[in-house]
C-alpha cells in the first residue's frame, strides 16, 4: 500500500493553475525525484503535501499507517534562516515539537532522539555551537537531523543541496542516500537530474508536460525523444 497517493491534483495560487492532472504514488522505501524547470511547481507541490497550501482540486491519500506528523521536512533555507541565532541542539530539539502536543517541554524520549540523530549526521560534537556559526554543509546537517527527529517514514527535501560546494554536495547525497538505505521514504526537489537519474527509484518531472514513472522508464522515454527529434528534428 502506498505512503502517499495523488489524485488529479491541480495547484496554484488564487485560482491561478500552475501545474494540473497530477498522478502519482510513493510507497515505502522508494526514492522519488520531483524535477522541472523553475516556476513549475514543484515548491508548491511540496507544500501541499505537507497541508502547508490546499490544492485547487484533487485528492492527496495517506495510506500503510502514515500518520501526518510521521513526515520530516527539510526545506529550502533563506539568508534570514542561516543567521538564526540558536544552537545546534535547540534546533535540532525543535523537530520533535509535533510530538509533545500538550507537554510544554521535552521529555527524556525527545533527547535521546536528537542526540542519536546529531550523532547519525555527524554533528554532535557541534551540539553547543550557534546554528549561524557553521558552515552551509553543517547546518544542512542539522536541518536533516530536525527532520528525522520529527519522522523516521518519510522525507521531503526541497533542494537540500542548494548553495553548497561540490565536495559537501556529494557528502549530503550521500547521506540521504544512506537514510533511504536504511529505510526511509525519499521524496527530493532537485535541478540537478544528473543526481536525479543517479539516486532516485522514481522520477517525477513537472513542466509543459506532466510524467511519472520508474527511473529506467523516464530514460527509456527521454532516449525516445532523442532519437526523434534524430529523425524528424
Amino acid at each position: 500500500m502506498s505512503l502517499i497517493t495523488v489524485r488529479n491534483l491541480c495547484l496554484g495560487y488564487d485560482s491561478r493553475v500552475i501545474v494540473k492532472d497530477l498522478n502519482f504514488s510513493v510507497n515505502a522505501g522508494e526514492y522519488l525525484c520531483i524535477v522541472g524547470e523553475n516556476g513549475s511547481g514543484k515548491s508548491t507541490l511540496m507544500k501541499t503535501l505537507l497541508h502547508l497550501q490546499k490544492p485547487i482540486s484533487g485528492q492527496i491519500e495517506t495510506g500503510d499507517g502514515l500518520n501526518a506528523d510521521e513526515i520530516g521536512y527539510l526545506p529550502q533555507q533563506t539568508e534570514i534562516q542561516r543567521d538564526f541565532p540558536a544552537s545546534v541542539r535547540e534546533i535540532v530539539l525543535s523537530g520533535r515539537l509535533n510530538h509533545c502536543r500538550k507537554r510544554f517541554f521535552y521529555n527524556k524520549e525527545d533527547k535521546e532522539i536528537a542526540a542519536k540523530n546529531m550523532e547519525r549526521m555527524g554533528i554532535l560534537p557541534l551540539e553547543n555551537r550557534c546554528y549561524r556559526e557553521l558552515s552551509g554543509g553543517q547546518q544542512q546537517r542539522v536541518l536533516l537531523a530536525r527532520a528525522l527527529c520529527a519522522a523516521e517514514k518519510i522525507l521531503l527535501l526541497d533542494e537540500p543541496v542548494s548553495g553548497l560546494d561540490p565536495k559537501v554536495t556529494q557528502e549530503m547525497y550521500d547521506l540521504i542516500e544512506s537514510l533511504n538505505k536504511e529505510g526511509i521514504t525519499i521524496v527530493m526537489i532537485s535541478h540537478d537530474i544528473q543526481a536525479a537519474l543517479h539516486y532516485a527509484s522514481h522520477i517525477l518531472h513537472i513542466g509543459d508536460t506532466v510524467f511519472f514513472a520508474e527511473k529506467e522508464k523516464y530514460l527509456a522515454e527521454i532516449q525516445k525523444g532523442k532519437e526523434e527529434l534524430i529523425l524528424h528534428g
